[in-house]
């Protein structure tokens, strides 16, 4: 597979419309809609992104099975990394899991006790380990690759503990997804279930992307500073 799958000369208008799901990347890098005919270059520019580093997290997004070359990944400035992830983890704890989890409040309204509790339940639990995940990377993994990106060598963590603990937050959302399918009773209207799957798997189709980036970008480029600021 080619490096560029994406040109900058291309519409933005038309690679979101094309690619509806590129639109998360827009706010978590700091572009607003409203960009008219203009191209993703041009949009970037006016807005202060790297046109190449947007190209890249859009190639990964879109392109399941894309691995950029580390050369390609050390062209491009990586001070937007971090606060990229940052913002995604943002998106996900103060935005989307409230959002899904007022769905499954309103369906436990529909629910006998017991099954409301089982519901509710599975769901605070996986909020609980989405927030301590999120948790682990801020306060350990991304200052250790800030500190590397300052030349400063930092020998208290290393992307190796990372990579061990990095585990896949995906399985419990589609573990929650199959309790619906499986024993939600039929008084529930179709219309919150059918919400609430949306959303959830929505969620984890974002998830995986993050995943991605994580494990494309962001693992090669700190094991590659790492090497580099220890020398």
């Amino acid at each position: 597979m080619k490096d560029i799958l994406y040109d900058s000369h291309r519409k933005l208008s038309d690679l979101i419309t094309d690619e509806p799901g590129l639109v998360h990347i827009l706010q978590r890098v700091g572009i607003p809609l409203g960009f008219g005919d203009m191209s993703i270059a041009q949009v970037c520019s006016k807005h202060g992104v790297n046109a190449d580093f947007f190209l890249l997290l859009c190639n990964i997004y879109t392109h399941e099975h894309y691995v950029p070359e580390l050369e390609r990944i050390l062209s491009i400035p990586m001070d937007q990394l971090i606060p990229y992830l940052r913002l995604s983890h943002e998106y996900y704890v103060s935005k989307r899991l409230p959002h899904i989890e007022s769905h499954l409040h309103h369906i436990a309204e529909q629910l006998p006790e017991r099954a409301a509790l089982i519901f509710l339940k599975f769901f605070e639990q996986y909020r609980r380990e989405v927030v301590d995940h999120f948790q682990h990377e801020e306060k350990l993994v991304y200052p250790h690759v800030e500190a590397l990106q300052q030349g400063k060598a930092d020998r208290s963590y290393s992307i190796g503990a990372f990579i061990e603990s990095h585990g896949n937050l995906e399985d419990k959302l589609s573990d929650l997804v199959l309790i619906i399918f499986k024993y939600l009773p039929e008084q529930v209207t179709s219309d919150d279930a059918v919400d609430v799957v949306h959303d959830i798997l929505q969620l984890s189709s974002d998830l995986n992307r993050h995943s991605l980036i994580e494990e494309k970008v962001l693992v090669p480029y700190v094991k590659h500073l790492e090497k580099v600021v220890a020398r």
